[in-house]
């Protein structure tokens, strides 16, 4: 069910809410997905058409097909989005999810690796010699140096990272920039991978991106969660091995180190105070461990 509504919709979050393309295919498969559903269900194609008993039947049928709470929050999020623009715009008058609750859902702790895991990951572990393996080495080491995004380090340019002043220049989302140190041995690190990644691709002119995949053109990524996955497959037995649990990782560890809340906030790019409070939760929970070992009276 593509209307123009939609088109223009999809077109609004692009140029004028500047939202990531990866934030736009995610509101258009959640809105496909709601249009499937009621043209499958009431045979209906205009979204004018659609009441509240409609969207509830159709939250029912996600809850049904084990879809996860946060999934049909983000669904339903996305449904509203488009009945405000749509009433913005003068293209509808109702908007059916106006008075429709979503599923209440539990606060989910960060799963973050342990700091001996990640001492085993750059201390224990044999990286190969080459292209591949600095890369891949380099690749961990930012991820858990600075706490970036996955879509913020395939962005990375060789001129974002500051040898003198010692730090890295990150874009995050809309287009904000943020500051983040780095150590020395990053940067030499750093140095070495775009000493080696030249050398291998003398042909390329003009690299656009710092991180290259294996026929020197810009990472993407899939590139990066694979790296990731391989290599932390050796360190821990979590399920879950990914870029993002890395960014858990480093928030989690500059709290429990002592960093305080708006520095980590700042560091991690988020908009508010609110989304870097849940590693509070983390810490909390290590110092009621270390107590219990270490107090006499616990």
């Amino acid at each position: 069910m593509q209307n123009t509504l939609q088109e223009r919709f999809y077109s609004y979050l692009q140029f004028e809410k500047r939202r990531s393309s990866h934030t736009i295919r995610s509101y258009q498969s959640d809105i496909s997905s709601f249009c499937i559903y009621i043209n499958k269900v009431y045979d209906i194609n205009d979204l004018k058409q659609v009441s509240s008993a409609m969207v509830r039947s159709w939250i029912v049928d996600l809850v049904e097909s084990n879809q996860s709470v946060a999934t049909i929050r983000r669904k339903l999020a996305s449904l509203r989005s488009l009945y405000k623009y749509g009433i913005k715009v003068a293209e509808i008058s109702m908007n059916p999810v106006e008075t429709i609750q979503a599923p209440k859902q539990g606060k989910r702790l960060p799963v973050y690796y342990q700091e001996n895991e990640m001492d085993k990951l750059f201390n224990d572990i044999s990286f190969e010699n080459g292209f591949e393996g600095i890369r891949d080495r380099v690749v961990l080491e930012i991820l858990y140096s600075t706490g970036m995004r996955n879509e913020e380090l395939v962005k990375l340019k060789d001129s974002d990272v500051d040898e003198k002043q010692k730090f890295v220049k990150v874009t995050g989302k809309r287009n904000k920039q943020r500051i983040i140190p780095v150590s020395d041995r990053l940067l030499k690190n750093v140095k070495m991978y775009k000493e080696i990644r030249n050398k291998t691709f003398s042909g390329i002119n003009n690299m656009e991106t710092l991180i290259v995949s294996n026929n020197g053109n810009n990472a993407y990524p899939k590139l990066i969660y694979r790296i990731v996955h391989e290599y932390l497959s050796e360190v821990t037995t979590m399920n879950k091995r990914s870029p993002h649990k890395l960014r858990h990782t480093f928030a989690t560890h500059m709290l429990n180190a002592g960093a305080d809340l708006n520095t980590i906030k700042e560091l991690l790019g988020h908009a508010s105070l609110d989304a870097t409070q849940v590693y509070t939760h983390n810490s909390i929970d290590q110092l009621k461990s270390i107590y219990k070992q270490a107090h006499p009276g616990a």
